[in-house]
């Protein structure tokens, strides 16, 4: 049966493949909507809660979203001439890429670090990993041969794995390294909406599970991402349509806001990549942070604005190749500090 499910889906055209991809995002955005406001009611019509312990937890969680904006770097002035959401409008919501427009570098790099770090990883599959990254900061855009190669790669490595250690995994790597690689200028731009009263959703190729709790910690609605298959809480290795990846993202964009009545002309959504075009086109207020040299002439093209956060950004394009050289060098002195303790404690 699953022999003749992978030859389905292999049989899908790549509009079924897309349109797939997205409805699987919207469907796990929707369960992980439903899901967080199970919790934060949970229990609260079904036992008496005292005022004193309702009074605590509004304190622990007014504490909690404090340390969260301290580290999102909340409070910070979004950039001028900027698209004002209307207040409180329903029908209105922004959509974010992740990658170079909401982080610097790569979520799926981040992970795949801090899955080898705990050893998921072979030291080849992070110098794939390093290559990939290298490729995306020097180019400034993604290469789909590459995101195949970390695809097939990720779900190789993660089949048979339990869902909820990936997810505690993910929690780890925030706090570890994402949370520290946040534009401000773009956290500036989340807030904004979120000030506005609207959903904020994170639109992203990277996994459900890392994309899920970049979204919650920065206070955002949900997140639209790539989608695993999984059975009895483990994963199978295969994707759910496939990843959600330039078109695909437009097709999840358009299922959420069937779903949440979504009017796109009032909405918003920011991208740094051209493969986000199609998501981009969909809206009345497109933005392009942090562009590629494509989207920049694209943006330029069709007036649409332009932000862009990076600093000295030729200086860091001529200085990148010696870093990644000394970050390579540094990794491998690394693993061979740890293959050389390992030999004299066997």
């Amino acid at each position: 049966m699953a022999a003749l499910r992978r030859l389905h889906l292999a049989r899908r055209s790549p509009d079924e493949r897309t349109a797939l991809a997205g409805e699987a995002a919207a469907d796990a955005a929707e369960a992980g909507l439903i899901a967080a406001t199970a919790r934060r009611t949970d229990g609260a019509g079904t036992a008496a809660v005292t005022e004193k312990s309702a009074e605590k937890a509004e304190k622990s969680d007014k504490a909690e979203k404090a340390e969260k904006t301290e580290k999102a770097g909340r409070g910070r002035k979004a950039p001028a001439e900027d698209h004002t959401p209307t207040p409180d409008d329903p029908r209105a919501a922004a959509f974010f890429d992740c990658d170079n427009t909401i982080l610097r570098g790569a979520a799926m790099f981040y992970l795949g670090v801090g899955l080898y770090r705990r050893r998921f990883f072979t030291r080849r599959d992070v110098a794939r990993f390093v290559w990939q990254q290298t490729w995306f900061r020097l180019h400034g855009s993604e290469d789909p041969a590459h995101i195949a190669d970390a695809q097939d790669t990720a779900l190789g490595l993660v089949a048979g794995k339990r869902t909820a250690e990936l997810e505690q995994i993910c929690e780890e790597i925030f706090e570890e390294v994402i949370a520290d690689k946040v534009w401000p200028g773009t956290r500036a731009l989340v807030q904004m909406h979120l000030d506005a009263g609207q959903r904020v959703w994170l639109v992203t190729a990277a996994p459900q599970e890392i994309a899920r709790i970049i979204a919650r910690r920065l206070g955002m609605t949900g997140a639209l991402a790539t989608v695993a298959e999984t059975s009895n809480g483990e994963y199978t290795g295969r994707l759910v349509g496939g990843l959600l990846h330039g078109p695909a993202k437009a097709a999840a964009v358009q299922a959420l806001a069937r779903r949440e009545q979504l009017d796109l002309s009032r909405c918003a959504a920011f991208s740094d990549s051209a493969n986000d075009i199609p998501m981009l086109s969909l809206v009345g207020h497109p933005y392009v942070v942090n562009p590629d040299a494509s989207l920049r002439r694209h943006a330029r093209t069709h007036g649409w604005r332009v932000r862009d956060f990076r600093t000295g950004r030729k200086a860091a394009r001529v200085g990148l190749p010696a870093a990644a050289g000394l970050g390579v060098a540094a990794g491998a002195t690394a693993a061979a500090l740890a293959a050389h303790r390992r030999r004299r404690t066997a």
